[in-house]
Order: structure tokens, then C-alpha cells, then sequence
């Protein structure tokens, strides 16, 4: 039984340490917000927080994530920045097909925290490695511009 903190909660998941998060996190613990993309850590959909910083978890084993704190975007909106991120994409509609915005959420979400009037090159830096097929970085970036003016 490995025992983790999802969302503020203590959580116990009976699995391989080596299992990656992101399948705990679905499979397991019914947390679907969370996508799988590419599986190789490559397209950020399966982007999560550990300890306030995104990570992607499809390539990080849960065994390894210990007592440090996971955020999921089912949790995201109870912080500042993750509620910031999220009504801002809702004010411009950023999303078109969705799959990848759960994780677009969550790197925009760490970069805010972190960085609370961030640059383009800052931008352009924490979401390089966010893929959306749908092309609506136009409108994240904005998204992340007005939920930093917020």
C-alpha cells in the first residue's frame, strides 16, 4: 500500500511503486481530469502539480512521489492561481476539443504561482511542451495574461 496527498487528502493506493502516477490517479483513484497523451512525457496532458511544481505524470513513478503534496485539476481551482487560470480560460473560451486544457491548466496554474506578471519568454518557457492539436495558444496565452492582471 503506498500512501499518498491528492487534492489536500490522504490517499492509500495498493500498487508497484514503479506504476506511474498517472495511472494511480485514473485507474485507481478515479481521477480522470488528468489525461494520458503520448506517454512519454513529451505533450503535457498528463501535466499534474507535486509540491506547487508541474510535473508530468505518465513518466513519474508513484513510488517516488512520498509524503510531497499532488494536485490534480480536480483540485486546482482551490488554489489562487489554479481559480485565477480557470476563469480566465472560461472568460475566453480557450478551449475547442479540451483533451489537452486539464494539463495546459495545470502548467499555467504553476507558472502564475511562481511568477505572478509573467513575461512572454516566461510564458512561452513554462508551457513550451503543452500540446494542443486544436491550436489555441492564442487564446491560452491571453488566458494567462488576464488571469495574471486578475
Amino acid at each position: 500500500m503506498i500512501s499518498l496527498k491528492i487534492n489536500g487528502q490522504p490517499r492509500d493506493v495498493d500498487t508497484s511503486p514503479d506504476t506511474p502516477l498517472l495511472w494511480a490517479l485514473r485507474d485507481l483513484l478515479g481521477l480522470t481530469g488528468t489525461k494520458f497523451g503520448c506517454g512519454i512525457a513529451q505533450c503535457g496532458a498528463c501535466t499534474v502539480h507535486v509540491d506547487g511544481e508541474a510535473v508530468r505524470s505518465c513518466q513519474l513513478p508513484i513510488g517516488s512521489v512520498g509524503e510531497r503534496a499532488i494536485t490534480t485539476i480536480e483540485g486546482i481551482g482551490a488554489t489562487d492561481a489554479g481559480a485565477k487560470v480557470q476563469k480566465a480560460w472560461l472568460d475566453l473560451e480557450v478551449i475547442q476539443c479540451g483533451y489537452c486544457q486539464s494539463g495546459q491548466i495545470m502548467s499555467a496554474a504553476a507558472l502564475l504561482a511562481h511568477t505572478s506578471n509573467p513575461s512572454d519568454d516566461d510564458i512561452d518557457a513554462a508551457m513550451a511542451g503543452n500540446i494542443c492539436r486544436c491550436g489555441t495558444y492564442v487564446r491560452i496565452r491571453a488566458a494567462i495574461k488576464k488571469a495574471a492582471a486578475a
